[in-house]
């Protein structure tokens, strides 16, 4: 991914070369009235890289592009990847974040599973210095990977206004 968009092996490297990983199982249970919940509320994930497997094929996931949502319809044995907020901080925003929600359906259960790829909790965020040039100033702040997670748990889930809070 780094060669991808010209940054510098060593300094993805050393984001997410002692990172952690972190597993979620999602359940969604039947509901007569989906039109009036919400399975998991808009918002981008504030990590590297998200593995996602739709367990059972039930549609759910949705994508926001363009101002709509959009239906991310499941694939037999097929894994989603999403790109997360370090992502798009430490590419200065070549790689974006995506948001995204769940929601229920009236009819079946739908089950998820989530790998989620975080940087070194003792390393420091910011766009990769080779990426940051007079034609390509950085777009996000410097902060440290802790900093950054206590500012995230202390918010809400809404969209991707705790990457916002990020941009310079």
């Amino acid at each position: 991914m780094a060669k991808a968009v010209h940054m510098k092996a060593e300094e993805m490297n050393t984001v997410f070369g002692e990172g952690m990983q972190a597993m979620r199982m999602n359940y969604y249970p039947p509901c007569p009235q989906p039109e009036l919940v919400t399975g998991l509320y808009p918002h981008s994930d504030a990590v590297g890289l998200t593995i996602l497997l739709q367990v059972n094929e039930i549609e759910g996931l949705q994508i926001k592009k363009y101002g709509a949502w959009i239906p991310v319809v499941p694939l037999p044995n097929a894994f989603v990847i999403n790109t997360g907020d370090i992502l798009e901080i430490v590419t200065n925003g070549i790689y974006r974040s995506i948001e995204h929600r769940a929601t229920g359906n009236s009819k079946k259960e739908r089950l998820s599973i989530a790998t989620f790829f975080n940087p070194n909790i003792d390393g420091d965020l910011g766009p990769a210095p080779s990426l940051v040039t007079p034609d390509s100033p950085a777009k996000f702040k410097r902060i440290s990977f802790f900093d950054y997670m206590k500012g995230l748990f202390s918010r809400e889930l809404d969209g991707k206004s705790y990457l916002d809070t990020m941009r310079i």
